[in-house]
């Protein structure tokens, strides 16, 4: 799908309406999926190491949280401009390898705990191995790593069971990671809307979505992180005619304007779209980015997962993660011990 479109002073924390956004140009999206040849990974897959406490949420971590973002009072929106240094801490760039080119940005994605990435199931379609993928992060310009950006081989590819390409039901997929995420003022979870609060979305509400997608319909992709704040738009004026007339199912909505202008696009598949909470001053995943019919085009908006239908599925699968991430953990222990004591043994014959 898409999305179109100085460091900062740590600011702690800061409430959602006094962030200035901008976004550049007429966003991106897509409905050609990513496509991409095939070939070898020549990435040794990383040691695995015990986490000191893996969550299935943030139940241990703080959550969506901009710590790096300009403080500017009144709310602001759109203007051309790309996202500030470490704007966005849970935007992750999925990369594929490809023959002749190496690692190549193809979708999205969204770090939800130390060990685990959401992004939409058709990313992975042409590609289910997770050794032709790595997940970098904290990543900005994407032709440029930064000091503190990290890249992490992939353990697994979980996609829904239910997933289908002709309606992009179910376009959810969880990457599992095989060595854990250390967070900074770069790298952080985004927070997952199944917490104990109301999270009432409306006109009032503050919605963004970010990526490296084409910033037109037909052009190529940003190398710089683009943002660009969205409305939620009702499923009944999105399912009307002229519009998506009744595509959009109760596991679906619609982000963007009626007049088009500002969308996702080719590139942003998989990515964010994260609504910010007056209450608690944090941003939640609320969709991630899924299709849509060209970009940017009037009464065609882009379409999401609603990621609150998906809360069992969701964390069924953190849960399993952490539970493979701990038995191969032990299991390394476990090696690493019989051979120490194996070598102690000969040495005493």
């Amino acid at each position: 799908h898409r999305v179109a479109g100085t460091r900062a002073a740590h600011a702690h924390a800061a409430r959602c309406w006094n962030y200035m956004f901008h976004y550049s140009g007429a966003t991106r999206r897509r409905l050609r999926r990513e496509d991409s040849p095939l070939p070898p990974n020549v990435m040794a897959h990383e040691s695995v190491r015990e986490p000191a406490r893996v969550s299935l949420g943030h139940t241990w971590h703080s959550c969506g949280e901009r710590v790096l973002v300009d403080m500017i009072s009144g709310p602001r929106i759109v203007g051309g401009h790309d996202a500030q240094l470490g704007a966005w801490p849970w935007q992750v760039s999925l990369q594929v390898y490809q023959y002749g080119v190496g690692f190549k940005h193809l979708c999205g994605g969204s770090l939800v705990n130390e060990y685990s990435v959401l992004t939409a199931a058709h990313c992975v379609r042409r590609q289910m191995d997770p050794y032709y993928w790595r997940v970098v992060i904290g990543l900005h310009d994407i032709s440029r790593p930064e000091r503190h950006t990290v890249k992490h081989s992939v353990r697994e590819i979980i996609v829904h069971s239910e997933f289908r390409i002709e309606t992009f039901e179910n376009d959810i997929a969880l990457f599992k990671l095989y060595k854990s995420v250390s967070y900074n003022d770069y790298i952080q979870p985004i927070c997952l809307p199944f917490v104990h609060i109301h999270l009432n979305i409306n006109n009032e509400t503050k919605c963004f979505i970010s990526g490296w997608g084409s910033i037109s319909e037909k052009g190529e992709g940003s190398p710089i992180l683009q943002e660009a704040q969205v409305n939620i738009i009702p499923s009944d004026i999105c399912n009307g005619f002229e519009w998506y007339e009744g595509m959009v199912n109760n596991n679906m909505f619609c982000a963007g304007f009626e007049s088009g202008g500002i969308d996702s696009c080719q590139g942003d598949s998989g990515g964010p779209l994260v609504c910010c909470h007056l209450d608690t001053s944090k941003y939640y995943l609320i969709g991630i980015t899924s299709f849509g019919f060209g970009c940017g085009r009037p009464k065609l908006p882009g379409i999401y997962v609603r990621v609150s239908r998906y809360r069992r599925w969701i964390k069924a699968r953190l849960l399993l993660a952490s539970k493979a991430t701990r038995t191969l953990s032990i299991t390394q222990e476990s090696a690493t011990i019989f051979c120490t004591v194996m070598i102690l043994a000969n040495c005493l014959i």
